[in-house]
């Protein structure tokens, strides 16, 4: 049986092909371990294998994690839908957000977040096959919601993420994340903050890499199937 580490090699040299075939700087794409429904356990293994970055969409599920494995001092991605009342244990313990798609959630954790801690970096979830059943906010509404982040304290702005429907062809892949792309870049003109293309998960990841990501999110392929 492959174990978590193997698994973790074999991506690593898959994303450093993938970066020098669509002539990616080495190094250009991270990886993050979408943990949830993953043991405490499984994800100290991953981290054994240098991994820091570690994404949960279940608030009390990461809170019993975080404090589990403080130890490992692992940078925590929220990545799932957020309601109101989630914010403010979301505002306190993690490093990251994905999933911001309205103004009042980024200014709750805006009004939580700790000031003795570094700034909640940001991405907007965009919407991109606008799916009612999906979040996101629209590509229309993106920029205007990225401009509005921007002025809140206590939130970094980074980038976008998006989650697309799911599509086996190769190329519509690719030209779907080609769309986040251009908004990405065309964003970067005003917010020179933004690095981040949070885009790609395990059965789309290489036409991520293909069309710009810098972070793919990858549960499935690390750590297998979910009990």
């Amino acid at each position: 049986m492959i174990n978590i580490a193997e698994r973790i090699r074999k991506l690593e040299a898959d994303i450093q092909g993938l970066e020098e075939q669509y002539s990616r700087a080495a190094g250009s794409v991270g990886m993050l371990a979408v943990s949830k429904r993953h043991s405490a356990d499984k994800i100290r293994e991953a981290a054994a294998t240098g991994l820091k970055d570690f994404g949960e969409n279940y608030l009390q599920e990461a809170l019993e994690k975080i404090e589990c494995l403080q130890d490992l001092h692992l940078n925590w991605h929220f990545i799932g839908p957020i309601q109101s009342n989630k914010t403010r244990g979301i505002a306190e313990n993690f490093q990251w957000v994905h999933s911001i798609e309205r103004k009042k959630i980024a200014q709750r954790l805006s009004d939580q977040r700790p000031a003795n801690i570094p700034a909640l970096n940001i991405c907007v979830q965009v919407n991109l096959s606008e799916e009612s059943s999906k979040s996101g906010a629209s590509l229309a509404d993106a920029a205007k919601l990225c401009d509005e982040i921007g002025h809140l304290p206590g939130l970094k702005l980074r980038g976008l993420m998006a989650i697309p429907a799911p599509i086996d062809d190769f190329q519509a892949q690719r030209a779907c994340f080609a769309e986040l792309n251009s908004l990405f870049q065309s964003l970067q003109e005003s917010h020179t903050e933004m690095d981040t293309l949070s885009m790609g998960m395990t059965n789309d990841y290489p036409a991520a890499i293909a069309e710009g990501s810098t972070l793919i999110r990858l549960g499935t392929a690390i750590f297998g199937p979910r009990q």
